[in-house]
C-alpha cells in the first residue's frame, strides 16, 4: 500500500552528474526510504527561460513525490546550469530524460513516476510514455500552446503519441496559464484512454504563483489513489 508518511522519508540530498549522450548532466537526487515502492523524475521547464531543476514548480512536485518515500530524481537538460552541450528545442532533451531514467533503473529496480513542468512535461512525455520502466505519468503546466520565442520546439505541443497510452495520466494546470487553455487541456484529456485526470487549480498562473499548496495536494491525493487500487499492475 502507498501512504504518506513523513517519518519514512530520508531528507538527504545528493549532488551528482549523469552520464549523457552529449556529455555530463547535472543532478539532484533527494533520498527516498529503504523501503520505497517507486522511483520518480521531474524535468524543469525551458531553459531558454530560466528553467532548471531549482525551478520552484518542479522543486514542489519533487516535494510531493518524495513525501511517499520515493528517491526523487531533478536534473538540468543539457545546456543549463552546469551540464553539458547546448539546447536542442526538445529533440535532444528527450534523451536527457532517457540518461536520467537509465540512472533510476539501475540504481534502485523500481517502477518509475514520470512528473514534468512545462517544457519539461512536453519533452518528458515523449520520451516516457512507451517505456516501460515508466508507470505513472504526470504533467504540470502542460504546454498545448507553442512558445513563440521557441518556433523550433512548437513541434512538443502536440501530443498525439498518448493518444494509445494507458498508463495513468495527471494533468496539473492553472486556471490562468496562457499556455494551457483550459478548453485545450480538456480537449486532449478528453482524446486520451483511461486512466487519467485533469486537474485546473483555479486563480493560479503558469507557475502557480501564491497556488503551489494546492498544486502539491492535487498530486499527492492522485498519487495515493492512482497507486493504491492497483498496486499488481504497477509494481
Amino acid at each position: 500500500m502507498i501512504a504518506r508518511n513523513a517519518t519514512a522519508q530520508n531528507s538527504t540530498i545528493k549532488s551528482l552528474f549523469l552520464e549523457g549522450t552529449v556529455g555530463r548532466l547535472e543532478a539532484l537526487l533527494n533520498a527516498g526510504a529503504a523501503d520505497a515502492t517507486h522511483a520518480a523524475v521531474v524535468c524543469h521547464p525551458h531553459p531558454l527561460f530560466g528553467g532548471t531543476l531549482h525551478n520552484k514548480v518542479v522543486f514542489h512536485t519533487m516535494k510531493a513525490l518524495n513525501s511517499f518515500g520515493f528517491p526523487v530524481l531533478r536534473f538540468n537538460f543539457r545546456g543549463a546550469g552546469l551540464s553539458h552541450g547546448e539546447h536542442d528545442h526538445g529533440n535532444g532533451e528527450v534523451d536527457d530524460v532517457r540518461t536520467a531514467l537509465d540512472f533510476l533503473d539501475a540504481e534502485f529496480q523500481l517502477p518509475i513516476l514520470f512528473a514534468g513542468f512545462s517544457f519539461g512535461a512536453a519533452v518528458g512525455l515523449r520520451a516516457t510514455f512507451s517505456d516501460p520502466r515508466v508507470r505513472v505519468l504526470i504533467g504540470v503546466g502542460t504546454p498545448v500552446v507553442p512558445v513563440a520565442a521557441d518556433a523550433e520546439a512548437s513541434r512538443v505541443c502536440i501530443f498525439d503519441f498518448l493518444r494509445d497510452c494507458v498508463k495513468p495520466k495527471l494533468f496539473v494546470s492553472g486556471a490562468r496559464d496562457p499556455f494551457g487553455p483550459r478548453a485545450k487541456l480538456e480537449q486532449l484529456v478528453a482524446s486520451l484512454p483511461e486512466p487519467k485526470n485533469l486537474v485546473v487549480v483555479e486563480g493560479a498562473d503558469h507557475f502557480f504563483e501564491g497556488r503551489l499548496r494546492e498544486l502539491r495536494e492535487a498530486i499527492e491525493g492522485w498519487v495515493k489513489q492512482a497507486l493504491d487500487p492497483q498496486p499488481s499492475a504497477l509494481s
